[in-house]
């Protein structure tokens, strides 16, 4: 008998049982990785201020205290963002439900000959019991967020502190310079460019969609502004979420003709930035295929809930990155992307 057969399927249940515990025990302590992820995500992507500063000569010590100032401006800054304009919307909400309440009936004087009918009530339960719970649930754990500021703000610290010797520390470490530090600097220095082009494609996006919708008179164009950037580091499928409820908003505010403009809007920025900037700056090789994007979006939700949506990409992205630097596992990297990229040689 084979022996290589018989121990291949105990390993296997081995493998699988581990990564059920690693699954469980994530969604476990999801209070205390969500703020971690946040933090590393903006100590990386606020790196390259940091080097910078070092390489004018800035102190080492001076170019962290800079560096998280502005951390601590940006964060605050949306956090006050984000509180007036939900907090605006929120005073906004009964008379929005009368605007609905008078579309609906001016929709039954021609929809009741046809046999067809549509009942506000309804419908505005079901915008309570599905939009409004997912909208209410996104911003509980926002709060939440908030109440670890402090944590998050000593987790980028630290982090910072750590990227600014992690270099050196190395070479004593090693020695000398070798194929898997070369490797390892190279997939830093992917990872950083891709969070760092993502965050600025997504600011410039958020950006664009504010304005828009700010010329078109749309309510809370701020809002819709944030919401988009937050999205859009979620590819294609992002942009549809942000483009639902300020779409589903012209409806009430305005009527289908301003809604089928505020649509155009979200298709004319996604094509011009998701399908022509972002892929000419980020290049060919950071691509994933739509399914993965899908199912990164679902499994990472499920288990951090909105923020882990939003980081899913990310998230997946940074693995892959990793994978196509790793000549044994490269081959799962080439399965996650979307089969346009073109991969580095082997060194």
């Amino acid at each position: 008998m084979d022996g290589s057969k018989i121990d291949r399927s105990p390993n296997l249940i081995v493998i699988a049982a581990c990564l059920v515990i690693v699954i469980a025990g994530l969604r476990a302590a999801t209070s205390i990785i969500v703020p971690f992820l946040i933090s590393v995500f903006v100590a990386v992507v606020s790196l390259p201020l940091q080097n910078w500063l070092i390489a004018r000569k800035v102190p080492v010590s001076l170019a962290i205290f800079l560096t998280l100032t502005a951390d601590v401006l940006v964060l605050v800054g949306f956090g006050f963002l984000v509180g007036g304009q939900v907090q605006g919307f929120a005073n906004e909400v009964d008379e929005y439900q009368k605007r609905l309440d008078g579309l609906v009936k001016s929709m039954d004087q021609y929809l009741d000959p046809l046999g067809f009918d549509i009942s506000s009530a309804g419908i505005i339960t079901f915008l309570k019991e599905n939009v409004l719970d997912i909208f209410k649930n996104a911003l509980l754990r926002g709060y939440s967020l908030v109440s670890n500021f402090v944590l998050i703000l000593l987790t980028i610290l630290f982090v910072l502190f750590e990227a600014s010797g992690f270099a050196a520390k190395l070479d004593r470490a090693i020695g000398y310079p070798t194929h898997n530090t070369i490797r390892l600097d190279k997939i830093k220095k992917d990872i950083q460019q891709y969070l760092l082009v993502k965050t600025l494609v997504s600011l410039a996006t958020g950006l664009l969609v504010g304005i828009s919708l700010a010329l078109m008179g749309l309510d809370f164009p701020v809002l819709w502004g944030l919401l988009a950037f937050l999205l859009n580091y979620i590819p294609s499928l992002g942009s549809i979420i942000a483009a639902v409820p300020p779409v589903l908003l012209a409806i009430i505010q305005f009527g289908s003709g301003r809604a089928i403009g505020v649509a155009a809007v979200f298709l004319v920025i996604n094509v011009l930035v998701g399908n022509l900037i972002e892929p000419h700056l980020m290049g060919r090789r950071l691509g994933l295929s739509a399914l993965v994007v899908f199912l990164s979006l679902v499994f990472w939700g499920w288990v951090w809930g909105p923020v882990g949506m939003i980081l899913s990409v990310p998230l997946t992205m940074i693995i892959k990155i990793m994978l196509e630097n790793t000549r044994d596992l490269r081959w799962i990297a080439v399965m996650l992307g979307s089969g346009k990229e073109q991969h580095p040689e082997s060194k």
